[in-house]
């Protein structure tokens, strides 16, 4: 079975716009070795079909010598109801669960949201293997003054 990049894309995202824009992203990034990138791409792509109905994507792209660094935005949901652990908070919990728990192999950790250099290589990629898919955008950055919670 062939799966494209594009199909690694989820439902789509809006954070930080609209009347939702209270809502949490959470970033787990996966750290395939260089010759098994194409590998972790299909098994996202398998669990993307698995959870059709969480909103994610791939946000960010990079790599050193050893690692190419695959970082995955996961939408939970507006603040107050995942503090209810709304039915959109339990899917998207789900999927970070079977991220971890399936690509184990390819070293899945929590990750900070991407710098502009990660964001637009995933950004590249992503429009080169289909140009309707848009990436998913990260958090809102805070207003000045506005309290970041930790």
């Amino acid at each position: 079975m062939r799966h494209s990049v594009a199909a690694v894309q989820g439902a789509d995202v809006e954070a930080g716009t609209g009347p939702a824009a209270d809502t949490v992203v959470v970033h787990v990034q996966l750290r395939p070795r260089r010759g098994s990138t194409r590998r972790c791409l299909a098994e996202l792509a398998a669990l993307a079909a698995a959870h059709p109905a969480v909103g994610f994507g791939v946000s960010g792209l990079g790599k050193d010598e050893r690692v190419v660094r695959v970082t995955v935005g996961v939408e939970l949901g507006p603040r107050e109801a995942i503090a209810r652990f709304s039915p959109q908070a339990q899917a998207a919990y789900a999927f970070v669960s079977d991220l971890f728990t399936v690509l184990y192999d390819h070293m899945p950790v929590y990750a900070t949201e991407p710098g502009p250099a990660e964001r637009a290589a995933a950004e590249a990629l992503l429009g080169a293997a289909d140009p309707e898919v848009v990436a998913v955008p990260g958090p809102r950055s805070p207003l000045p003054g506005e309290r970041v919670p930790a």
